[in-house]
């Protein structure tokens, strides 16, 4: 399965190991874009770590969105409050997990995004 991963703070290490396949890594939202936009063949998922301390996030998010609409994006972070998951949704976020998730959940997150 296809998968990318920016802002780089996920184990990807387990995830690799539970058979899923990393394209890149990145340190922010702005040069994903960059890495995407060189791509031939865009992922079905994008997981994204979430910085919420950068108060252009959703900004960025919402860029992401607009330029890449097949993909599906799957948030990652430690903050879990009503507001924050429903900007999340409004943006087209297909799915959230919150920091400590493990491979497993990982997994079902994406095959419930790419149904």
């Amino acid at each position: 399965m296809n998968l990318k991963i920016l802002e780089y703070n996920i184990e990807c290490d387990n995830l690799v190991a539970s058979g899923l396949e990393v394209l890149f890594r990145s340190e922010n939202i702005e040069d994903g874009l960059s890495q995407l936009s060189a791509l031939k063949e865009l992922p079905k998922v994008c997981i994204i770590d979430l910085d919420f301390y950068n108060k252009n996030v959703l900004e960025q998010l919402q860029k992401l969105r607009t330029q890449y609409p097949t993909i599906k994006l799957i948030a990652h972070s430690d903050i879990d409050t009503e507001k924050t998951v429903k900007s999340l949704l409004e943006i087209g976020f297909a799915g959230y997990l919150l920091i400590g998730s493990d491979a497993d959940d990982f997994r079902k997150a994406i095959e419930v995004a790419t149904k």
